[in-house]
């Protein structure tokens, strides 16, 4: 299992280098079911873990001029600073027994996995679904949509903070549906929104958990040997083909995931 587990962690990188998102779809259900760890302690780790293995990537994007570093800055402002303060300070306040439905008791590790999950299968019926859109006028819709820009990144960052998932294919289609940003470069900018999210949703983190900082540093090194090896397969694969794949693969986790854990409440 752990050999897989290590295998799964190339993955995550993989999926960060090709479609610029779903690392932190991946990176939970693998940290909770093949490492054993819990899904508080796995959210903060994932954050580490996408957010390193992204930076990685948004500079190789940024040497090809595909990042844009104005619109990640203005948009990852409210998506950065709700991660921040719901890593810092909402997440020490969830207690482990939340509420009681009749006879059944409701943990945070239970409401965590299985929200996470739901999520998993929103993804993923956005990526099935998924089509090219052309691009249209990015300064135009940039200044058009400021009120909508912000409000994705909150929710963005709720998702973050909460989840521990970076929030690419949430990001992504509003990169491209709302500011008109061709594919390519949604996919950098993407990555460089990931890295400041997660990595500062991290920081809100540190003084809560006891890091094992040898084991977190271990699979980040080998999601960002996944991510390299995705940038390169990135230019052989057809990216709507691969996108829809995953999304298929992403469905088929999350029922997983639903059903597993809802078996633990007989």
């Amino acid at each position: 299992m752990e050999i897989i587990a290590y295998i799964a962690s190339v993955f995550i990188g993989i999926s960060l280098g090709m479609i610029g998102g779903g690392g932190s779809i991946l990176t939970v259900p693998v940290l909770v079911y093949m490492f054993g760890i819990s899904p508080l302690v796995s959210t903060s780790y994932s954050l580490f873990i996408v957010g390193s293995t992204s930076l990685v990537g948004a500079y190789s994007n940024y040497r090809k001029g595909a990042v844009k570093i104005k619109t990640a800055l203005l948009f990852g402002s409210t998506s950065i600073t709700t991660v921040f303060l719901t890593r810092k300070f909402l997440i020490p306040l969830v207690p482990h027994d939340l509420f009681s439905i009749g006879a059944f008791q409701i943990t945070e590790p239970l409401l965590t996995m299985v929200l996470f999950a739901v999520l998993m299968v929103a993804a993923s019926v956005g990526m099935i679904k998924s089509k090219e859109r052309k691009p249209g006028c990015l300064e135009c819709d940039l200044k058009g949509n400021i009120a909508r820009m912000l409000l994705s990144g909150i929710g963005i960052g709720l998702t973050t903070g909460f989840l521990g998932a970076g929030g690419g294919f949430l990001l992504i289609p509003t990169l491209v549906l709302i500011l008109g940003m061709p594919m390519k470069e949604a996919v950098g900018t993407s990555l460089l929104i990931i890295a400041l999210n997660s990595l500062i949703g991290f920081a809100g983190d540190i003084g809560h958990f006891v890091i094992d900082w040898a084991f977190l540093l271990k699979i980040t090194g080998i999601a960002m040997a996944g991510i390299l090896i995705g940038g390169i397969l990135a230019k052989k694969v057809n990216a709507t083909s691969l996108k829809k794949g995953f999304g298929w693969f992403v469905l088929v986790m999350g029922i997983y995931i639903i059903s597993s854990e809802l078996m633990h409440l007989k």
